[in-house]
């Protein structure tokens, strides 16, 4: 049973159950508000990619490779005979400009480029080979079955890879030191989010222009984009992110079937569609995790840290999206985590493959960096016969050297690691929890306790807004920030109630059209309450500042700065005369508008601790988590319903990556995870009882003071459950586990590893 409990600092709850006071209600950040979002979904008036219609609108079905080698025929003619057939495009046909950006954040890059359709051989199984665009979905997939594609099994080689060290030579061992070592290998994942990847795009020929509706985290990022694959202008494109059903990094770039979709509607003068499967998502959208962490930790017979070792390789899939060297960047940059060790020899290589696409899930590379350092740290626990909180307190970063310039030139910004572990040892009871492990094991019982710390960098950049007083007194505010259902309006309206001293009910928010907002960077990387939030205060605060001369000549006075501002509006001190926000509306010809950009000077870290208990039944050796305690440190929370809900999402995530979630392929490059029949996500049942707690710490690098909570929930519990794991079966002899964690591998493992006392396999 999903048993889920919250427990946050006294001033937030206060602030989450304070119903308020005078017109604007009071303090708006920091309290719970149920999202504003939620009532047209759960009537059913979401507005999707698959909902918009189009009159005369074509479909568009792709003819993906059935495996890799070179292409020796493409026939097409019995498909372009076909009743209903608009055309059959294959890649000789298409007429592209550029192409998509990946971004250069290592040392060594050299792009994989994204084919929009494969032209000299199929480079993964999935890959979209020919195109058949008819005029209702069934002729299209009916014509689609006629084309043929042969290939032969020789293929080329791939391009595409990616490096990046940050070499500081970890001393050599002593005599007396503790080494321990740990190779993990993470299973890709899939991000499936509920909504499946759509486009749709229409061209108006008697403008020249171009509207593409994309379910995308990056609208702004997409326009580009297209302007340079299509040859276009931005000016001459619009792309709008309706309701997006999730996204997860999923949805962060844009993909092949993107812009044949634009192409085709420019190309054939009309609207054309393409709803993605669930299979395709699957098989051809881009995949997450599957790095390779190796790392070798030095340690002196005290305990104290000494040296880190550490090799990541990260795979890239036949093509690269923007974000294609984050999830490897981030898990090297991030070492040692949360610990101060300063002798750090780091490196991160990424190497082509002929299968799907790597990019950011969820995490990206956060839930890596943790898995290594943390089954390190509890390697080397063992090894000392230490207790692993002690040997922990021992060597995490103390408040007092923070801001702390780390060895892979990272600055952690805030934070109280000892502080966040000490509060996770009490709110999951760690100390009596050992007690009864004791006893259990006593009575037959196969159980484990596991601990993970992590730290989690939270997007840097900046981001922009714009901020509006209506004639009736309203307000409508743009942001180049987007959402895929984290209910960034709610949050949004919040933070600009508290500047505007209004109601949030008072404040409209628009995002995802690039031709209603501001230029935008969209949604990821745990960044848009900090940095978009941001920009929606400065905003707020600008605009303030600009009503109050008007305020001012309207009570009758040349010192605007000495007007009193509250929930009231505008008065002079000691005057019982207010100027509200709807009279000075109703003074001015045209309305009162302001745009603001903000960037941060610096990035900002969250972190947490996770503690996660789990038993193996001694028959079966079924793993079953009994309970998971999170603390984690998100800066100052805006609305503390919603960080509750990020972080059971991507602990459910984490549960699914450790428990159940794999993406496999055979010798061959076939799918063998095709369907939820056969790639397992969790269930409401796979859901352990999650205890949270906040122990916030604000960062200095925003005037909100918020880091990033969005991917918290998904980077320390894996790391948390494999301890709970290796911890539960050390005493048999098994020191190392494969994610996911199946009764299947955890009998392997037995068997790998006899022992007197273990239970029969």
């Amino acid at each position: 049973m999903l048993d889920i409990t919250l427990s946050l600092p006294r001033k937030a709850v206060a602030a989450a159950t304070d119903e308020g006071g005078g017109l604007g209600g009071g303090q708006w950040v920091g309290r719970g508000q149920l999202r504003r979002e939620d009532a047209a979904l759960l009537r059913g008036e979401g507005r999707f990619v698959g909902d918009i219609r189009i009159p005369g609108c074509l479909h568009v079905v792709f003819v993906r490779g059935q495996q890799c080698g070179r292409i020796l025929v493409i026939d097409t003619v019995a498909a372009r005979a076909m009743p209903g057939v608009s055309g059959v495009f294959t890649a000789e046909d298409l007429s592209l400009c550029g192409q998509t950006a990946v971004n250069p954040l290592v040392g060594t890059l050299e792009p994989a480029p994204l084919k929009v359709l494969a032209r000299e051989q199929v480079e993964a199984v999935g890959q979209p080979v020919v195109a058949v665009v008819a005029e209702t979905l069934h002729a299209a997939i009916d014509a689609a079955e006629l084309v043929i594609v042969e290939t032969s099994p020789d293929t080329a080689p791939l391009a595409g890879n990616f490096s990046q060290a940050w070499p500081h030579a970890a001393p050599e061992p002593r005599p007396d030191d503790v080494v321990v070592r740990v190779n993990v290998q993470h299973a890709r994942l899939s991000p499936s989010a509920i909504e499946p990847r759509a486009a749709l795009a229409a061209w108006d020929a008697a403008t020249d222009h171009l509207t593409v509706w994309l379910a995308t985290q990056t609208p702004h990022r997409a326009r580009a984009d297209l302007a340079v694959v299509l040859g276009f202008p931005e000016t001459a494109i619009r792309v709008i992110a309706p309701d997006v059903g999730g996204a997860f990094g999923g949805k962060a770039s844009i993909y092949p079937e993107d812009i044949f979709v634009a192409w085709a509607a420019r190309h054939l003068e009309t609207a054309v569609r393409w709803a993605g499967s669930r299979a395709e998502d699957l098989l051809a959208g881009t995949q997450g995790r599957g790095l390779h962490c190796e790392g070798v930790l030095t340690l002196g017979p005290d305990g104290v840290m000494r040296g880190l070792h550490a090799r990541v390789q990260a795979p890239l899939g036949h093509w690269m999206p923007f974000s294609a060297v984050v999830p490897g960047r981030n898990a090297g940059r991030i070492l040692p985590g949360p610990y101060h060790l300063d002798q750090v020899d780091v490196a991160v290589t990424g190497t082509a493959t002929p299968d799907a696409a790597m990019g950011i899930y969820r995490g990206a590379g956060r839930p890596e960096a943790a898995m290594l350092m943390e089954r390190l740290v509890e390697a080397a626990a063992r090894r000392l016969e230490m207790d692993p909180v002690a040997l922990r307190k021992l060597n995490l970063v103390s408040p007092h050297a923070v801001p702390l310039h780390r060895p892979t030139g990272e600055v952690l910004d805030s934070g109280d690691l000892p502080a966040l572990l000490e509060r996770a040892v009490v709110e999951s009871g760690y100390h009596t929890s050992r007690r009864e492990q004791a006893a259990r094991r006593s009575a037959g019982e196969i159980l484990g306790i596991g601990v993970a710390m992590y730290v989690e960098p939270c997007g840097a950049g900046w981001e922009s807004a714009r901020l509006r007083l209506c004639p009736n007194g309203s307000f409508e505010a743009a942001t180049g920030a987007t959402a895929q259902g984290q209910g960034r309006e709610t949050a949004y309206a919040q933070i600009l109630a508290d500047e505007l001293h209004i109601l949030p009910e008072r404040i409209s928010v628009q995002h995802g059209d690039t031709a209603l907002t501001p230029l935008g960077i969209g949604a990821l990387a745990s960044r848009s309450t900090a940095i978009g939030g941001s920009a929606l205060k400065l905003a707020g605060a600008a605009l303030v500042a600009l009503a109050r001369p008007i305020a001012a000549r309207m009570l009758g006075t040349n010192n605007s700065q000495a007007l009193i501002f509250d929930a009231r509006g505008f008065s002079q001190p000691g005057s019982q005369m207010v100027v509200n926000w709807a009279e000075i509306a109703a003074t001015l010809e045209v309305p009162l508008q302001v745009e603001q950009r903000f960037e941060t000077p610096g990035e900002a870290w969250s972190s947490g601790c996770c503690i996660a208990a789990l038993a193996i039944d001694p028959e079966t050796f079924t793993p079953q988590i009994e309970r998971i305690t999170l603390v984690d440190d998100a800066g100052t929370v805006v609305n503390p319903m919603l960080v509750h809900g990020q972080l059971i999402g991507g602990i459910a995530q984490g549960v699914g990556e450790a428990m159940l979630e794999r993406i496999v392929y055979d010798a061959d490059g076939q799918l063998l995870t095709g369907s939820l029949m056969d790639y397992a996500l969790p269930r409401a049942s796979d859901i352990p009882p999650v205890h949270l707690a906040s122990h916030p710490s604000p960062t200095p690098l925003n005037p909100l003071g918020a880091k990033g909570v969005g991917e918290a929930g998904c980077i320390g519990v894996p790391a948390a459950i494999v301890n709970a794991a290796i911890d539960a079966l050390a005493p048999y002899g098994v020191h190392d586990l494969t994610m996911p964690l199946t009764a299947e591998s955890i009998w392997r493992a037995l068997r790998d590893q006899p022992k007197t006392g273990v239970p029969t396999p």
